[in-house]
Formats: structure tokens, sequence, C-alpha cells
């Protein structure tokens, strides 16, 4: 304790390092928390199953996005509990999210919603979002979208770690957001999980912090 007298400075860097290490623990178990809550197995349907964009090349979904995807088909597909005489189903639309980058020919909206009509799904029930080159900007534009056709809730389809901050996002921008992740894509071994965890904890903070 006298150090800390001697050299109010110290006492004070201390202090802060403690409340920042304390801050980055507390976000990163609420992030590990997040991803291992699936929000479709308490609740029965949303207006919309909204997928969050990833890598597409020359408009063939990388692995990931294809992950994502083949989430929002089993979510769009699944049967409510219930009557087995009428199908009551989870969401009867799948926006798909993702602009592009220079030199694409295809953005990545337009990548998923064509892999989904491939799959089986109706066109129209599968939207193309081609706007945003973040998350927010995605986002953004799907809050839009949905507010112009009177959607309010939505299940949220990304790779587990992003829950917590897809999750804080869209409610900041209206929509009321619950989350249902994929971890047959990016999340398959204990170092990509790891490596997701520690990242989103830094993502989250600066959203919340700076807000983009």
């Amino acid at each position: 304790m006298g150090v800390f007298r001697r050299h109010p400075v110290l006492a004070a860097a201390s202090a802060i390092a403690i409340v920042a290490v304390a801050i980055l623990g507390l976000t990163g178990v609420a992030v590990w928390r997040a991803a291992h809550a699936d929000d479709a197995s308490l609740l029965d349907d949303a207006d919309a199953i909204v997928v969050l964009g990833a890598a597409q090349y020359d408009g063939t979904p990388s692995p990931v996005f294809a992950g994502r995807l083949e989430h929002a088909a089993l979510l769009y597909r699944e049967e409510r509990a219930g009557t087995v005489l009428v199908r009551e189903e989870r969401a009867g639309t799948v926006l798909v999210l993702g602009g592009s980058r220079p030199g694409d020919r295809s953005s990545e909206a337009e990548a998923g919603r064509d892999w989904l009509i491939a799959d089986g799904l109706p066109p129209e029930d599968v939207v193309a979002s081609p706007i945003g080159t973040t998350t927010l900007e995605s986002l953004r534009a799907a809050a839009e979208w949905m507010r112009e056709h009177g959607f309010r809730t939505a299940f949220l389809v990304s790779d587990p770690w992003h829950n917590l901050r897809i999750k804080r996002m869209a409610s900041d921008l209206g929509i009321e957001p619950f989350a249902s992740a994929t971890w047959r894509s990016a999340a398959r071994t204990e170092g990509t999980r790891l490596g997701g965890y520690v990242r989103e904890t830094f993502a989250y903070l600066y959203y919340r912090l700076l807000g983009r």
C-alpha cells in the first residue's frame, strides 16, 4: 500500500488495468453464453429469418456462408410443435444480407438467395438485400426493409460467437432479435471457436464504445 500512496499515478494505472481486465472478462463470458444459447429452441416463430452474409466466390457461397444458409433452410422448413394437421412455419421469409466487393460479379446476398432457391426454397420467400460491407451496414438495410414490410421480429443466423453483437446491433436498429446460430461450418474446431470468442469480445466492446 505504501508504494501506491507514494505513486498515485501508478495506483490509478493499476486501478484502470484491473477494471479493463474485469470488463474484458465479463464481456468474454457474455459472448460465450450468447454463443451457446439458441433462441429458436424457446420461440415458436418470427417474422423473418435473417442470414448474415459471408464470403462468396463468383456466386458460390464459401463453406462458412453455406453453413449459415443450411441452417436458415432448416429453420424455414421446421414445423412448430403442436398440431400435425396444420403446418405453422417458423418464418415465411428468409432475408439474406451482404453486399459485394470491388470486382465481384455477385453480392453475398444474391449468392445466398440463389443457393437457397437451388436448395428448394420458394423464390417468392427468399429476399436478397445486397447492401453493406459490414455487419452493421447490412443489418441497417435489413431493419429498413423489415419496417417497410411491417416485420418486427427475426431469427438471426450467423456463427455462434457473433450472437451477442448482432443481437445488440439489431435491437439498436429496432429489430426484436432472436439468435439461432450454426455450429456446422466456422465452429468446427476448438481453435476456431477460441479465436472467434476473443475477436468477438473486442468487436462487441468496440461497437458499444464507438457504435460501429
